[in-house]
């Protein structure tokens, strides 16, 4: 049986920029980069983009990695090596080897060229480019039947938001025909869509390049001496400036909300609150949709559980996501999301906190407004997000009171 668009994945390669240091979300980044950093319990932000690869039917990737990758490098193999080589399938991540020079990968288009060697090794016509640092849900296959339809060069996936919103994003200026006029990062006045009024066409940071074209333009820049090392600072506007075919096209959600979800998420509150959308009662970002699966690595772990003693430390757990191996024993926990192999002991009590795999919550510990990374042994009767000023003396505390404590932090 030939499925509609088998042609179109069969010669199409997906590049994954995954090397972004994600200063911002410091200490979550201090032992790994932003695409490794847990979300949602039991994933990591890349595997939401390595989802969408799948269910779109796209199984030949490369990601190319650069800071802090070991963590990112295990999960990559222990979570995602399903692919058959045998099949012309593959995943393979790739480091920065200063191929052509000695720099090291200088921005998203200078990682592309460096690597552009491993385009010659397989058939590709096509070049998919993401960001492995966001979170979203969308069927790549359908962009690239558009890209294809419309005979571009190269497709930006955009998103809608009201012109008021637009100032902080890559902004894309648009004809009737969703042809590209301009592509303005972060603008004072971002341009409206002539087929819209009131919104602005956002930047998604998801890329179609036409093979044959992304070698051209990169030949063309540097023979006229460009600088070529950014995609949304130097290739998009010069090829928008040589009047190649560069086309938007909006952004279809897989999530099935009313409205579209896509977050780059880049500080710690932001982290905060979009992991506690997910445990509220209508998140607006559903991981419960057997139709559009995200995988991860599942650790060999038995089931949550909750434990009570002679009728009084009673184990419960509200309005909380559990991961597995994680024993709630006479503790309460709220509003929290628990990692894998967590163990919240006696009369302890977490609310509105994000705690990671491998920790353990000491008796009669009271955790508030907290993020606690992974190998944490909270001490007993220790008290988290109720003193500011204690808090700040050792640990990172954002504007907004969320107390972040690193992974294998010692008390």
């Amino acid at each position: 049986m030939i499925f509609p668009g088998s042609s179109i994945l069969r010669d199409t390669v997906t590049m994954i920029l995954a090397g972004g240091q994600g200063e911002r979300l410091s200490p979550l980044t201090t032992f790994r980069s932003k695409p490794a950093v847990p979300f949602g319990g039991k994933y990591r932000i890349i595997d939401f983009a390595l989802s969408n690869c799948l269910n779109s039917g796209l199984r030949r990737i490369y990601i190319l990695v650069q800071y802090k990758s070991d963590s990112l490098n295990q999960h990559i193999f222990e979570a995602w090596s399903i692919f058959n080589p045998e099949l012309g399938e593959f995943i393979y991540t790739v480091p920065p080897q200063r191929k052509l020079n000695g720099d090291w990968y200088l921005g998203t288009a200078n990682a592309i060229y460096q690597n552009l060697n491993l385009f010659s090794d397989k058939k590709c016509n096509r070049v998919l480019m993401l960001s492995g640092d966001h979170i979203y849900k969308m069927d790549y296959l359908k962009m690239l039947s558009y890209h294809s339809d419309m005979k571009a060069d190269l497709t930006i996936a955009c998103m809608e938001v009201p012109v008021d919103e637009a100032a902080q994003f890559g902004v894309v200026g648009v004809d009737t025909s969703y042809h590209l006029e301009s592509f303005i990062e972060k603008p004072v006045v971002p341009p409206e869509d002539p087929n819209k009024p009131g919104y602005s066409m956002v930047n998604m940071g998801v890329y179609i390049f036409n093979e044959p074209v992304l070698r051209q333009v990169f030949h063309e820049m540097q023979s006229k001496k460009l600088k070529s090392i950014d995609f949304g600072q130097d290739i998009i506007p010069y090829m928008i400036r040589s009047d190649y075919n560069v086309m938007s096209y909006t952004f279809v959600d897989e999530n099935k909300k009313q409205k579209p979800y896509w977050k780059d998420i880049g500080t710690i509150d932001s982290y905060y609150a979009a992991s506690m959308d997910l445990i509220s009662v209508n998140p607006e970002f559903n991981l419960y949709d057997y139709d559009w699966p995200i995988r991860t690595y599942q650790n060999q772990y038995p089931p949550a559980k909750t434990l009570s003693h002679e009728g009084e430390r009673i184990g419960r757990s509200l309005n909380s996501m559990i991961c597995d191996g994680t024993i709630v024993s006479g503790g309460l926990v709220e509003r929290s999301i628990i990692g894998a192999n967590v163990r919240v002991n006696s009369y302890a009590y977490i609310t509105d906190s994000i705690i990671m795999n491998s920790c353990n919550i000491g008796r009669r510990a009271k955790i508030r407004r907290a993020i606690i990374d992974k190998n944490v042994k909270i001490s007993e009767a220790a008290e988290i997000g109720f003193d500011p000023v204690k808090d700040k003396k050792r640990f990172t505390v954002t504007e907004s009171g969320i107390v972040v404590i690193p992974k294998n932090y010692v008390f």
